[in-house]
């Protein structure tokens, strides 16, 4: 009674540190957070399967790679290919690119890298990595998710709007990818 548990509720004690960690990590920087969002609207965009493989490519590679950046696996630029995986992601909604699903879910896995790189590398000594995996897995597809639900919520409005609108929200990602990019942000 005079040990107060409520002090394992911090993150970085426990268990608390793999998932919280995990979950946590891509929903608290930008970069991430426009880079999901973008893959979710560009595969609202392409529609049918694309919708649950351009996401699924993505989340599949970055853990993948995540293991590797926990690993210590060295990769270059991972900082620069994040912010410029927010650019090129931008533009690609903007523009309303519409390569076949293969081409598109290879160009998110190459992306996929580069975010899964830097998760990995940046696992917390005392959290598990299992449970931060799982963390960021589940952040990620939440932010796939909502893309998707905003591209296809967009895409119920009348085609003049729904185009412009999505090619706005691209455009905004974009600029914002070249603010981190150019070190603005």
């Amino acid at each position: 009674m005079l040990v107060s548990s409520a002090a394992y509720a911090h993150t970085g004690i426990g268990h608390t540190a793999g998932f919280t960690h995990g979950f946590v990590h891509p929903i608290s920087g930008i970069d991430h957070v426009l880079a999901m969002i973008a893959v979710g609207l560009f595969a609202a965009q392409l529609g049918g399967r694309a919708l649950w493989l351009v996401p699924a490519s993505f989340v599949g590679m970055m853990a993948g790679a995540g293991v590797l950046g926990a690993a210590g696996v060295q990769l270059p630029f991972a900082e620069v290919g994040i912010a410029i995986s927010v650019v090129a992601l931008g533009l690609i909604v903007a523009f309303h690119a519409r390569p076949p699903v293969a081409m598109a879910m290879a160009l998110v896995a190459f992306f996929a890298l580069f975010h899964g790189h830097a998760h990995g590398a940046e696992i917390p000594e005392n959290a598990s990595g299992l449970t931060y995996g799982v963390g960021f897995i589940a952040a990620t597809t939440l932010l796939h998710a909502v893309g998707i639900g905003i591209g296809l919520a967009v895409g119920g409005l009348p085609l003049r709007h729904s185009e412009r609108l999505l090619q706005l929200c691209g455009g905004a990602i974009s600029l914002v990818g070249a603010a981190i990019l150019f070190g603005m942000i």
